[in-house]
């Protein structure tokens, strides 16, 4: 089986996708102009062209910017079915999508406009595609503790719809002990905890997200590798690492995806997975970014199944949800 072939076929979660990071600009202007809303660029084709980021912060202006766009619970829906008609392309058969109410309750639209829309897009794909999924909602790190509280507070009549939080936007200068207190209260509400760290920001700040927010999982966390005690620890406690391959080239973390420091992670016993974070900005969704890795780093397709093995294990569901996957896994690999 050639390599795009056996990568499609191989059953994988996305665990590290940003919702509003999926919207093409094709979509963004199709829903600008639905809704009235001016956007900073005069064509599809302009917007393309302001994708040449230097940093973080250069596409989180650009990411912003085009958010605007949504406004209704259609748009979210339609926002997330776009996404998840792809991920099933893809061979996804489980995502886990981080939204970010901040960005959109800041515009004046309620936050139950839109978990409204993502959660009838994640019924949809269920029914209709076997996709399944859960949400995760993220506190902008930019933006106070008590911004954070509040949207917590906001979001409290309905935690039943959500299954876990997160900590996304700028890193630098916003180490993840500034969220601690919010955290805890989103453990003692029962609630899965992830976090952003080790992208641009140091390696202390994916100690301070083991030990301060107690997270399960490490979203990027790519900066480890500069600290032999935190590479030993993740591999020893087994914690999941939400790679975004493309992402970090298309960011500067790495010149060039043959300069990533996924293969040697993977090679030191930890749980890394690949995922494709904001790709209708970083130029590809999750298969595309198991394509590009394997060949830039040259993985084994033995390596590839593990990946995707992680990737299914790190995911927030049962046993009894996984189990099917990975004899599909394993009957795949086999067949290879």
């Amino acid at each position: 089986m050639e390599l795009e072939a056996f990568l499609r076929a191989l059953p994988k979660a996305e665990l590290h996708l940003h919702i509003e990071g999926s919207l093409e600009p094709e979509m963004m202007f199709a829903l600008a102009q639905r809704n009235g809303v001016p956007l900073p660029w005069p064509s599809v084709e302009a917007t393309r062209a302001a994708y040449a980021f230097t940093d973080l912060q250069s596409f989180l202006d650009l990411y912003y910017a085009g958010a605007a766009a949504l406004i209704h619970e259609a748009d979210f829906f339609d926002l997330a079915m776009a996404y998840f008609h792809r991920a099933a392309a893809d061979g996804v058969v489980h995502a886990e999508l981080f939204f970010d109410p901040q960005t959109h309750t800041a515009r004046g639209v309620a936050y139950t406009t839109v978990l409204d829309g993502l959660e009838r897009a994640c019924r949809t794909a269920q029914a209709d595609l076997g996709v399944s999924s859960r949400l995760i909602l993220c506190f902008l790190r930019h933006l106070s503790e008590d911004d954070a509280f509040a949207t917590l507070a906001e979001a409290e009549p309905h935690l039943s719809r959500i299954h876990g939080v997160g900590l996304d936007s700028s890193e630098q200068g916003h180490p993840p002990s500034k969220f601690a207190r919010v955290f805890a209260r989103c453990r003692e509400l029962g609630l899965h905890v992830v976090a952003h760290a080790g992208e641009e920001g140091p390696p202390a700040y994916i100690w301070e997200a083991l030990d301060l927010l107690k997270v399960e999982r490490i979203d990027h966390g790519v900066r480890a590798a500069e600290d032999a005690d935190l590479m030993a620890r993740l591999a020893k406690e087994g914690t999941p690492l939400t790679v975004c391959p493309l992402s970090n080239v298309k960011l500067c973390v790495f010149k060039q995806l043959k300069d990533h420091n996924l293969a040697q992670l993977l090679r030191a016993g930890i749980k890394v997975t690949i995922n494709s974070d904001d790709p209708a900005y970083f130029g590809g969704y999750v298969l595309q970014n198991y394509l590009e890795t394997a060949q830039a780093l040259q993985l084994s397709r033995d390596e590839l199944v593990q990946i995707a093995r992680n990737s299914l294990e790190a995911s927030f569901v049962s046993d009894a949800e996984r189990a099917p996957w990975l004899a599909r896994l394993e009957a795949v690999a086999a067949s290879a």
